[in-house]
């Protein structure tokens, strides 16, 4: 299990939107989330990201009021809603797969939710004149929803939201079934909506860039815990856990002799690594004389074998594979029985024997754990 972060509580004086304490969920015998703490000042948009079956969904479910709690609270601007239905509680859910009527126009979608409160025509009107110019759908207000594309359906689906005005917004993989360069466009769309607006928005992602552009705050989420939460730099700089750091994609793994020497940590030269003196982490137990160290590929750099540097770490290997995914080459290292992937500007072959350099600010480190 990963360590867990007890990081719940926003700034001191912060307005609080969105308060979850201990929240339990079960199905039957299976506990979904253990005892969940979470504060969403007003205005945030926060990213619940994790991989599949680490209670994110469920998590927002319960949000929302189409989920069952078992225990805990949840508090809307101070206001217990933990047993009230989704229709009480003012908020509003984008769907992962959008939820249009595809049988109204987009104006009609837009206004659909205006109309069930009993909004008057002119009112329904103005919104959705006011929304489609928002969202970048003037013109398209009398097309039906099945004539859209991908990222115009989910627009409508946003906009549709929008009108009712609720307290909180709740997104739901909200672009997961857009393709790549439609994604990166609505995302930004969303949070600059967001922003203007001034919206408090809690998104459900498995998608760590997704989170890393649109969300304030990133709560990492694992086998019904959270893990971590900060800022996107916190959680990709500063991982509270091994589980956190391969996460946020330092997925390069090596278990490293290490112990206490001349005011750092020394680590001790093996089969393939260099003996090295790197800064001391504070709180990093190394009474067992290992540690785990975990890098990304990015962070690493390539130099001929041999090659002596002053600073960090070296490993010594050869390549086994060489690919161009773009902008720079991507390396498979093969440094003793492990295999670590490199991204390098230097453009190699495979057999090449060469040296991996990692910073000492590349390297993360951790107690020797099963799990890694």
């Amino acid at each position: 299990m990963p360590a867990v972060l007890a990081e719940t509580v926003p700034a001191q004086g912060a307005d609080v939107m969105l308060d979850i304490e201990a929240l339990s969920v079960a199905y039957g015998s299976n506990r979904v989330l253990h005892g969940v703490s979470l504060a969403v000042p007003r205005g945030e948009m926060i990213a619940l990201l994790g991989s599949s079956g680490c209670g994110k969904t469920t998590l927002l479910r319960a949000i929302s009021g189409f989920t069952r709690t078992e225990g805990g609270k949840i508090r809307l601007s101070g206001r217990d809603v933990t047993a009230l239905p989704p229709e009480k509680r003012d908020t509003g859910m984008v769907f992962q797969s959008y939820a249009l009527w595809p049988h109204m126009t987009v104006a009609q979608n837009i206004g659909y939710g205006l109309k069930l409160r009993g909004r008057s025509k002119a009112d329904i009107a103005a919104a959705v004149t006011r929304l489609t110019g928002m969202l970048g759908l003037g013109g398209l207000e009398q097309r039906m929803v099945t004539q859209l594309s991908g990222g115009q359906r989910q627009r409508v689906a946003l906009g549709r939201v929008l009108a009712i005005n609720p307290s909180l917004l709740l997104l739901d993989e909200p672009l997961s079934n857009l393709d790549a360069r439609i994604r990166l466009k609505v995302r930004h769309e969303i949070k600059a909506i967001q922003r203007e607006l001034g919206l408090t928005a809690v998104m459900v992602t498995h998608d760590r860039e997704e989170a890393m552009v649109m969300a304030d705050r990133i709560v990492v989420m694992a086998d019904g815990r959270i893990a971590q939460i900060g800022t996107p730099e916190d959680v990709y700089l500063r991982p509270a856990s091994a589980f956190v750091a391969r996460f946020m994609g330092a997925e390069n793994h090596l278990r490293l002799a290490a112990t206490r020497a001349g005011g750092g940590i020394a680590i001790g030269a093996g089969p393939a690594n260099g003996a090295a003196l790197l800064a001391d982490r504070p709180g990093l137990d190394l009474a067992g004389g290992q540690v785990d160290a975990f890098f990304r590929a990015e962070a690493a750099r390539l130099v001929e074998a041999g090659h002596i540097v002053s600073d960090g770490l070296m490993l010594s290997g050869r390549i086994v594979q060489a690919s161009y995914p773009g902008g720079v080459y991507r390396y498979a290292v093969a440094v003793g029985n492990a295999q670590y992937l490199i991204d390098d500007h230097a453009r190699r072959q495979a057999g090449d024997a060469v040296a991996i350099h990692l910073p000492d600010d590349a390297l993360y480190l951790f107690p020797p754990q099963a799990e890694a």
